[in-house]
């Protein structure tokens, strides 16, 4: 058998990871554009109301959405990459989200067409989530797949950047027009430039995606013709509790990122009376020094253990929310306070979750299933744990009161709970099948028992 398909060329690994991280800033950046605004601008123009509050969950139901559909395209995309190819995939998403995404600034106004408005807005959502949803399991795939197994958290890092590059291109580019232009001009049609230069960025990224090989270990399943025949029926019949502890650690990545990447604007500019620029900004900051903590909580996870990394960085993250509104609101109108309020927990701890995850989840399968797995993993823990936390972040502040959002706080740390049990159970169950005794906590990452764990069931 030849070695020649499975081997990367010199440079190789740089390349792929390089056309993941590009890839997927161009697709995070399509996707939480809409997030960003929804709450400002969206609610306004295509989901009026006489109740402020009403038209504000109606636009971010339509968040939601694209949420609920993320799963979808992970099955989808999934299926054929696990079965196809992973680089072929990430062409095809990327194309899709990029058209949805020029297209819903084209979409005219409620005022102009009526109720046809939200339901254009609501497809072309549709059409971004299921791009998504198998966007983010290939992207972190050839990485994962490429890196050398001591340092696969490290590299599977790498492609989240690109959740923090694209949150932070999003609502850097928001800002400065809404600096740039008046209240007016930017509600005409300022908010549109930033979706119609979604064309361009597909473009950059198509091509880069275009010029990388296939990944290595994927190559070698392709070769011995072991690919699974339906990667999902697979993936829940041999692999159901992975399936569910998986679940259950994305919580709190999903309900904290949300918190304070997209409800957070609404709670500063609306009850703090912070001005909208200025709440932009500090979510940009927050993501810019993400860009940082990420792979060095990636590395981290190489040396000191996947899941104990992610565990300990569940319960600090979620039970960080607490001081970070106290701040909120006793900040006395200082934007440094409430800066540092969103960067710390944002920016610094919850890298300790999202820098390690793409590596727990991809250890969690083997190769035949593993963009199946990860996918749905993902997107389908997704609608619960990222989809709906606006909404249910809005219901908890307006049932508490808006000075009062204790409740919302609760939320994050109920999140940390469960992400951190369920990292532990993740632990103790490789450690088992590696024959490792529990106790004590051994050094080595969960990432160099992978094959045992995967033997000690069906492959």
């Amino acid at each position: 058998m030849t070695t020649s398909p499975t081997t990367p060329k010199a440079g190789g690994l740089g390349r792929v990871v390089t056309a993941a991280l590009i890839g997927a800033t161009i697709e995070w950046y399509d996707f939480f554009l809409y997030g960003v605004v929804a709450g400002i601008v969206l609610n306004k123009l295509y989901f009026p109301a006489d109740d402020p509050l009403v038209s504000t969950l109606l636009a971010y139901a339509t968040f939601a959405v694209g949420f609920v559909a993320r799963p979808l395209g992970g099955v989808i995309f999934g299926h054929f990459g696990d079965r196809i190819g992973r680089k072929s995939m990430l062409v095809i998403t990327l194309m899709l989200m990029g058209v949805a995404t020029f297209l819903i600034g084209l979409v005219p106004t409620y005022a102009q067409i009526g109720v046809a408005a939200p339901v254009l807005l609501l497809l072309l959502r549709i059409v971004q989530g299921i791009g998504l949803g198998g966007e983010w399991g290939g992207a972190v795939l050839m990485a994962f797949e490429y890196a050398p197994p001591s340092k696969r958290g490290l590299y599977a890092s790498i492609p989240q950047i690109g959740l923090a590059l694209g949150l932070c291109l999003a609502s850097g580019v928001v800002a400065g027009l809404s600096y740039g232009l008046s209240d007016e001009q930017f509600l005409t049609w300022g908010w549109r430039l930033a979706f119609l230069l979604s064309a361009v960025l597909v473009a950059v990224g198509a091509y880069i995606r275009l010029n990388v090989m296939e990944t290595p270990e994927f190559s070698r399943v392709k070769e011995a013709n072991r690919e699974a025949a339906i990667p999902f029926v697979s993936m829940i019949r041999d692999f159901p509790g992975n399936v569910l502890a998986g679940m259950g650690a994305r919580t709190i990545d999903g309900v904290f990122f949300n918190v304070f990447a997209v409800f957070s604007i609404g709670y500063l500019t609306g009850t703090v009376k912070m001005p909208r620029t200025q709440a932009l900004l500090g979510v940009t900051a927050a993501a810019l020094l993400l860009c940082l903590t990420i792979p060095i909580a990636g590395w981290l996870s190489d040396r000191l253990g996947r899941t104990r990394v992610y565990a300990w960085g569940s319960l600090l993250t979620g039970f960080s929310a607490f001081p970070a509104f106290w701040v909120f609101l006793h900040s006395d109108g200082s934007t440094a306070a409430i800066w540092l309020a969103l960067i710390v927990p944002f920016g610094i701890l919850y890298a300790s979750v999202y820098g390690p995850e793409a590596a727990l989840f991809s250890e969690l399968f083997p190769a035949r299933v593993r963009y199946t797995g990860i996918s749905f993993v993902y997107q389908f823990s997704g609608i619960f744990a990222s989809g709906l936390t606006p909404i249910v972040a809005t219901a908890l502040l307006q049932y508490s009161g808006a000075d009062r959002p204790w409740l919302v706080c609760a939320y994050c740390a109920f999140a940390g709970l469960v992400s951190a049990a369920s990292a532990i159970w993740i632990g103790r169950r490789a450690r088992a099948a590696a024959g490792v005794p529990a106790q004590p906590l051994p050094a080595a990452p969960i990432g160099s028992m992978r094959r045992t764990f995967h033997d000690a069931g069906p492959a």
